[in-house]
Protein backbone atom coordinates (compact mmCIF):
# COMPACT_ATOMS: atom_id res chain seq x y z
CA UNK A 1 0.00 0.00 0.00
CA UNK A 2 1.48 3.32 -1.13
CA UNK A 3 0.38 6.00 1.37
CA UNK A 4 1.13 9.68 0.85
CA UNK A 5 0.11 12.82 2.70
CA UNK A 6 -1.00 15.89 0.77
CA UNK A 7 -2.32 19.25 1.90
CA UNK A 8 -4.90 21.90 1.08
CA UNK A 9 -7.21 22.26 -1.92
CA UNK A 10 -4.27 21.78 -4.27
CA UNK A 11 -3.51 18.49 -2.52
CA UNK A 12 -7.12 17.38 -2.98
CA UNK A 13 -6.78 18.04 -6.70
CA UNK A 14 -3.65 15.86 -6.78
CA UNK A 15 -5.16 12.98 -4.78
CA UNK A 16 -5.36 9.56 -6.38
CA UNK A 17 -6.57 6.18 -5.23
CA UNK A 18 -8.57 5.85 -2.02
CA UNK A 19 -8.55 9.41 -0.72
CA UNK A 20 -8.99 10.62 2.86
CA UNK A 21 -10.14 14.23 3.21
CA UNK A 22 -9.35 15.57 6.70
CA UNK A 23 -10.91 18.54 8.47
CA UNK A 24 -10.57 18.33 12.26
CA UNK A 25 -11.62 21.92 13.11
CA UNK A 26 -14.46 21.33 12.33
CA UNK A 27 -16.24 19.95 9.25
CA UNK A 28 -15.77 16.23 9.63
CA UNK A 29 -15.81 16.33 13.40
CA UNK A 30 -19.26 17.90 13.05
CA UNK A 31 -20.36 15.29 10.51
CA UNK A 32 -19.24 12.51 12.84
CA UNK A 33 -21.40 13.94 15.61
CA UNK A 34 -24.33 14.31 13.21
CA UNK A 35 -24.08 10.66 12.22
CA UNK A 36 -23.54 9.68 15.84
CA UNK A 37 -26.83 11.39 16.65
CA UNK A 38 -28.73 9.55 13.96
CA UNK A 39 -28.43 11.58 10.75
CA UNK A 40 -29.31 9.50 7.69
CA UNK A 41 -27.15 11.28 5.10
CA UNK A 42 -25.18 14.49 4.60
CA UNK A 43 -24.87 16.29 1.27
CA UNK A 44 -21.48 18.08 0.96
CA UNK A 45 -21.87 21.12 -1.28
CA UNK A 46 -19.20 23.53 -2.50
CA UNK A 47 -21.08 26.83 -2.73
CA UNK A 48 -23.54 28.62 -0.48
CA UNK A 49 -25.78 29.37 -3.44
CA UNK A 50 -26.05 25.72 -4.43
CA UNK A 51 -26.69 24.70 -0.84
CA UNK A 52 -29.54 27.19 -0.50
CA UNK A 53 -31.01 26.12 -3.83
CA UNK A 54 -30.91 22.48 -2.78
CA UNK A 55 -32.57 23.31 0.55
CA UNK A 56 -35.31 25.11 -1.39
CA UNK A 57 -35.96 21.82 -3.21
CA UNK A 58 -35.92 19.96 0.13
CA UNK A 59 -37.20 22.31 2.85
CA UNK A 60 -37.12 19.53 5.44
CA UNK A 61 -33.34 19.12 5.10
CA UNK A 62 -31.19 20.76 7.80
CA UNK A 63 -28.50 23.23 6.69
CA UNK A 64 -25.04 23.47 8.25
CA UNK A 65 -22.36 25.82 6.98
CA UNK A 66 -19.64 28.38 7.57
CA UNK A 67 -17.41 30.83 5.83
CA UNK A 68 -14.33 32.07 7.71
CA UNK A 69 -15.70 30.16 10.70
CA UNK A 70 -18.95 32.11 10.94
CA UNK A 71 -22.37 30.56 10.41
CA UNK A 72 -23.76 31.17 6.93
CA UNK A 73 -26.73 33.54 6.93
CA UNK A 74 -29.96 31.68 6.36
CA UNK A 75 -28.61 28.34 7.63
CA UNK A 76 -30.04 26.63 10.71
CA UNK A 77 -26.58 25.83 12.08
CA UNK A 78 -22.97 26.74 11.60
CA UNK A 79 -20.08 24.28 11.54
CA UNK A 80 -20.03 23.78 15.29
CA UNK A 81 -20.40 20.38 17.02
CA UNK A 82 -21.34 22.07 20.31
CA UNK A 83 -24.38 23.66 18.61
CA UNK A 84 -25.93 20.28 17.96
CA UNK A 85 -24.42 17.77 20.38
CA UNK A 86 -27.18 15.83 22.11
CA UNK A 87 -29.87 16.69 19.55
CA UNK A 88 -31.89 13.82 18.11
CA UNK A 89 -31.23 13.74 14.37
CA UNK A 90 -32.62 10.27 13.73
CA UNK A 91 -33.40 9.83 10.04
CA UNK A 92 -32.57 13.45 9.18
CA UNK A 93 -30.94 14.61 5.95
CA UNK A 94 -28.35 17.38 6.18
CA UNK A 95 -26.77 19.89 3.80
CA UNK A 96 -23.21 20.95 4.63
CA UNK A 97 -20.91 23.55 3.09
CA UNK A 98 -17.59 24.76 4.54
CA UNK A 99 -14.42 26.60 3.60
CA UNK A 100 -12.13 23.56 3.72
CA UNK A 101 -13.58 20.09 4.30
CA UNK A 102 -16.36 20.06 1.75
CA UNK A 103 -14.07 21.89 -0.70
CA UNK A 104 -11.67 18.97 -0.43
CA UNK A 105 -14.40 16.52 -1.38
CA UNK A 106 -15.57 18.45 -4.44
CA UNK A 107 -11.97 18.98 -5.62
CA UNK A 108 -10.79 15.37 -5.24
CA UNK A 109 -11.89 14.50 -8.74
CA UNK A 110 -9.02 12.05 -9.34
CA UNK A 111 -9.87 9.83 -6.37
CA UNK A 112 -11.25 6.33 -6.88
CA UNK A 113 -13.02 6.54 -3.51
CA UNK A 114 -13.30 9.23 -0.83
CA UNK A 115 -13.71 9.01 2.93
CA UNK A 116 -13.98 11.95 5.33
CA UNK A 117 -11.92 12.00 8.51
CA UNK A 118 -11.13 13.89 11.68
CA UNK A 119 -9.52 12.91 14.96
CA UNK A 120 -12.84 11.65 16.30
CA UNK A 121 -13.04 8.85 13.70
CA UNK A 122 -9.42 8.47 12.52
CA UNK A 123 -8.97 4.94 13.87
CA UNK A 124 -12.13 3.78 12.11
CA UNK A 125 -10.89 5.33 8.87
CA UNK A 126 -7.62 3.38 9.18
CA UNK A 127 -9.55 0.14 9.76
CA UNK A 128 -11.76 0.84 6.78
CA UNK A 129 -8.74 1.38 4.53
CA UNK A 130 -7.05 -1.78 5.81
CA UNK A 131 -10.16 -3.78 4.94
CA UNK A 132 -10.28 -2.29 1.43
CA UNK A 133 -6.51 -2.82 0.99
CA UNK A 134 -6.06 -0.39 -1.93
CA UNK A 135 -2.76 -0.03 -3.78
CA UNK A 136 -2.74 3.75 -3.39
CA UNK A 137 -3.94 5.98 -0.54
CA UNK A 138 -3.91 9.79 -0.56
CA UNK A 139 -4.43 11.48 2.82
CA UNK A 140 -5.28 15.16 2.41
CA UNK A 141 -4.95 17.56 5.36
CA UNK A 142 -7.26 20.37 4.24
CA UNK A 143 -5.87 23.11 6.47
CA UNK A 144 -7.23 26.58 7.12
CA UNK A 145 -9.67 27.63 4.42
CA UNK A 146 -7.93 25.04 2.26
CA UNK A 147 -4.98 27.37 1.67
CA UNK A 148 -2.66 27.18 4.72
CA UNK A 149 -1.42 24.35 6.94
CA UNK A 150 -3.46 23.40 10.01
CA UNK A 151 -1.54 21.46 12.66
CA UNK A 152 -4.60 19.50 13.77
CA UNK A 153 -5.21 18.17 10.25
CA UNK A 154 -1.55 17.23 9.78
CA UNK A 155 -1.62 15.43 13.15
CA UNK A 156 -4.65 13.44 12.05
CA UNK A 157 -3.04 12.61 8.70
CA UNK A 158 0.11 11.24 10.32
CA UNK A 159 -1.98 9.29 12.83
CA UNK A 160 -3.90 7.51 10.07
CA UNK A 161 -0.69 6.90 8.10
CA UNK A 162 1.04 5.44 11.17
CA UNK A 163 -1.84 3.04 11.81
CA UNK A 164 -1.82 1.94 8.17
CA UNK A 165 1.91 1.26 8.45
CA UNK A 166 1.46 -1.00 11.48
CA UNK A 167 2.09 1.29 14.45
CA UNK A 168 0.93 0.02 17.84
CA UNK A 169 -2.59 1.35 18.31
CA UNK A 170 -2.60 1.99 22.06
CA UNK A 171 0.76 3.78 22.12
CA UNK A 172 0.04 5.82 19.02
CA UNK A 173 -3.46 6.79 20.13
CA UNK A 174 -2.20 7.92 23.53
CA UNK A 175 0.49 10.07 21.89
CA UNK A 176 -2.02 11.63 19.50
CA UNK A 177 -4.40 12.37 22.37
CA UNK A 178 -1.60 14.25 24.14
CA UNK A 179 -0.69 16.19 21.00
CA UNK A 180 -4.34 17.03 20.35
CA UNK A 181 -4.66 18.42 23.87
CA UNK A 182 -1.47 20.46 23.42
CA UNK A 183 -3.09 22.25 20.48
CA UNK A 184 -5.24 24.31 22.87
CA UNK A 185 -2.33 26.79 23.11
CA UNK A 186 -1.59 26.89 19.38
CA UNK A 187 -3.95 25.86 16.57
CA UNK A 188 -6.85 25.50 19.00
CA UNK A 189 -6.45 28.76 20.88
CA UNK A 190 -9.17 30.39 18.76
CA UNK A 191 -11.71 28.32 20.72
CA UNK A 192 -10.68 30.15 23.89
CA UNK A 193 -10.59 33.65 22.40
CA UNK A 194 -13.69 35.71 23.32
CA UNK A 195 -13.00 37.86 20.26
CA UNK A 196 -13.75 34.86 18.04
CA UNK A 197 -17.32 33.86 18.98
CA UNK A 198 -17.65 31.74 15.82
CA UNK A 199 -15.37 29.19 17.54
CA UNK A 200 -17.09 28.20 20.82
CA UNK A 201 -14.91 26.74 23.55
CA UNK A 202 -16.90 23.51 23.65
CA UNK A 203 -15.86 22.68 20.10
CA UNK A 204 -12.24 22.16 21.13
CA UNK A 205 -12.95 19.20 23.41
CA UNK A 206 -15.47 17.70 21.00
CA UNK A 207 -13.05 17.90 18.07
CA UNK A 208 -10.15 16.57 20.17
CA UNK A 209 -11.91 13.38 21.33
CA UNK A 210 -9.64 10.95 19.49
CA UNK A 211 -11.48 7.88 18.15
CA UNK A 212 -14.75 8.72 19.85
CA UNK A 213 -16.63 7.18 16.92
CA UNK A 214 -16.12 3.71 15.46
CA UNK A 215 -17.46 4.43 11.99
CA UNK A 216 -16.12 5.84 8.74
CA UNK A 217 -17.78 8.50 6.62
CA UNK A 218 -17.99 7.38 3.00
CA UNK A 219 -18.53 9.80 0.14
CA UNK A 220 -20.68 8.49 -2.68
CA UNK A 221 -23.43 9.61 -5.03
CA UNK A 222 -27.20 9.43 -4.81
CA UNK A 223 -29.47 8.33 -7.64
CA UNK A 224 -29.23 11.78 -9.25
CA UNK A 225 -25.42 11.82 -9.15
CA UNK A 226 -25.18 14.29 -6.27
CA UNK A 227 -22.40 13.77 -3.72
CA UNK A 228 -23.68 12.29 -0.48
CA UNK A 229 -21.87 11.24 2.73
CA UNK A 230 -23.06 8.19 4.64
CA UNK A 231 -22.00 6.35 7.78
CA UNK A 232 -20.20 3.01 7.51
CA UNK A 233 -19.62 1.11 10.74
CA UNK A 234 -16.16 -0.44 10.92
Amino acid sequence: MNVRILELIEGAKQARGLTVIIDVYRAFSLESYLFGQGAKAIFPIGSIEEALAYRKEHPDYITFGERYGAQVEGFEYGNSPSQVVGKDLTGKYCIHTTSAGTQGIVNATGATEIVAASLVNAGAIARYIQCKDPEEVSIVAMGNQGVSTADEDVLCAHYIKALLEGADYEQTCTLVQQKAEDLRTSAGKKFFDPKQPAFPEGDFELCSAVDRFAFAIRVGHDETGRLVNTRFDC
